[in-house]
């Protein structure tokens, strides 16, 4: 199965209005989760005297910024729908986000203490995961931390239906991966892995759900 990074934004665009009113902050997210993401901001390295600097590599329409916000961090968000980053400057407009690709980062070398991506890499196929783990690395300071969350498996899933049900006609595949193949993605990219998450789904979820911190 293919999909390039037009199509998936082409998809986000369609549904950003619908989906930014769904999911507006972390309700969805299991206590486990959310321990996860303190443990990633406590072990980032600080190289601003005030707060590490994070990236939130695929932020859709923002509702994760406050919560690493919150936790200390001087985040940014980019992400690949034009859509999705309307609603993020209209929804959380204290907070930088611009249009990007995960692919293809608009930064400088070493320019993050963290590199946050909730769920953003699973409409790649393995190349596209290759490219995006690679720029992580690239944009993070030495010792630096990146987390990738996931959802855990070994297929392709046509997640567009899910979509369709509410009135949207779009085209959508997401990649499931086991926690395995995503560590060695980072290995292969230059992470040593940190902590790992991999549990079973929960109440209207169907997929195992996987989330990795490495460092640089």
């Amino acid at each position: 199965m293919e999909q390039d990074e037009l199509m998936v934004r082409r998809a986000y665009d369609e549904v950003a209005d619908s989906y930014a009113d769904v999911f507006r902050t972390t309700e969805g997210e299991q206590p486990i989760e959310l321990a996860m993401i303190r443990h990633f901001v406590q072990h980032l390295p600080v190289t601003d005297p005030e707060s590490p600097r994070v990236l939130d590599a695929g932020c859709g329409a923002g509702r994760m910024l406050p919560l690493l916000a919150g936790l200390g961090c001087d985040v940014e968000g980019i992400d690949l729908s034009p859509e999705m980053i309307r609603r993020a400057r209209i929804d959380h407009p204290r907070f930088t986000t611009d249009v990007a690709s995960i692919t293809d980062l608009p930064f400088a070398d070493a320019s993050f203490d963290g590199v946050f991506s909730w769920y953003s890499t699973i409409h790649g196929d393995d190349a596209a995961l290759a490219l995006a783990v690679s720029e992580f690395h690239r944009v993070l300071r030495p010792s630096g931390l990146v987390l990738v969350a996931f959802q855990a498996g070994d297929e392709v899933c046509d997640v567009a239906p899910a979509y369709r049900a509410h009135g949207h006609e779009i085209v959508l595949l997401r990649w499931q991966r086991t926690p395995d193949r995503v560590g060695a993605a980072l290995d292969s990219a230059g992470f040593t892995e940190h902590a790992r998450l991999d549990r079973a789904p929960v109440g209207h979820e169907r997929d195992r759900q996987g989330v990795i911190v490495a460092k640089r």
